[in-house]
């Protein structure tokens, strides 16, 4: 039983304990060698892999890391840098691209994924000098501002509209038996919610979207 007499230690020298302490066993555990199996082993990339990737109707011959996402492959390798890495985690549509007509994210799509599929870009969209009418739309109606989302907006734009060719409907579709889909505006922002403008383009996105849509 402790005296209740004694004297009790001050708060400093509590205080000097607890750091010693603590001191003492970080030292300890410096000390101790690491036991996990395989740390001192050097890291080994692993194996390239050759894939053709057809992109805009040319063959491109690549020898990549099979975790390259497509992105990566698009704009580090073959430096067509249209396609935009924004939040690289599939949420913000900067980087669509169309493949084998269809609209996906490169940036969630490793590019071993797409050996031998038909890939098209944005720097693939225009016939030479003709550009692509959703091109021409967004620079009639001023759909863009800063225009670093405007490449994956207008390559899901074309993905899109055939979609919308082939009957699919949309969350907001009113009647899933009248075919053609109506593209009302509802429909258009609904069916490009993908694709994020961080300047507030959309009005101008909108009306460039059913612009082109009309003129087809």
């Amino acid at each position: 039983m402790q005296d209740l007499d004694s004297p009790r230690p001050s708060r400093r020298a509590l205080l000097q304990a607890g750091a010693a302490a603590s001191l003492l066993w970080v030292g300890v555990g410096r000390a101790q060698p690491q036991s996990a199996p395989g740390l001192s082993e050097p890291v080994r990339p692993l194996p390239s892999q050759a894939i053709t990737l057809r992109i805009n109707a040319s063959d491109q011959l690549l020898d990549l890391d099979p975790r390259t996402t497509l992105l990566d492959a698009l704009r580090h390798q073959l430096g067509m840098t249209g396609s935009k890495k924004g939040c690289d985690h599939g949420q913000c549509g900067a980087c669509t691209v169309l493949v084998n007509g269809r609209r996906i994210n490169a940036c969630l799509s490793l590019a071993v994924m797409h050996d031998g599929d038909e890939i098209t870009t944005i720097e693939g969209l225009a016939n030479g000098d003709l550009l692509h009418p959703l091109q021409a739309a967004f620079i009639v109606r001023d759909a863009f501002q800063c225009g670093y989302c405007t490449p994956g907006q207008i390559c899901s734009a074309v993905g899109m509209l055939q979609e919308v060719r082939a009957g699919w409907p949309s969350h907001v579709t009113d009647d899933l038996q009248t075919q053609p889909v109506a593209l009302s505006d509802a429909e258009i922002r609904e069916r490009m919610s993908g694709n994020l403008c961080r300047c507030a383009a959309y009005p101008n996105i909108v009306a460039a979207i059913r612009d082109a849509a009309e003129e087809a």
